[in-house]
């Protein structure tokens, strides 16, 4: 008798014998644990996608004192 994909436990022979039905699942965000006599050996999870850090919203730095662009200006004065 096959467990409900879904269910998040599987015995090792029944995800042999079924594995499309328990990739499909975690393909579409579950997870599966896998037992072996009973006891978990292995998760499968999604692959969660991942941004690229240079996509990612970067924080900005906060220093204490005037910002660079100020100094820089000023020193560009000064030396004129």
């Amino acid at each position: 008798m096959q467990a409900e994909p879904l269910s998040g436990q599987v015995s090792f022979t029944e995800l042999r014998s079924h594995a499309k039905a328990y990739f499909d699942a975690v393909e579409s965000g579950s997870t599966v644990r896998v037992t072996r006599n009973g006891l978990p050996i292995a998760e499968i999870v999604p692959i969660r996608p991942r941004t690229p850090a240079w996509k990612r919203a970067a924080t900005p730095i906060k220093l204490a004192g005037p910002s660079l662009s100020a100094e820089l200006l000023a020193d560009r004065e000064a030396s004129a």
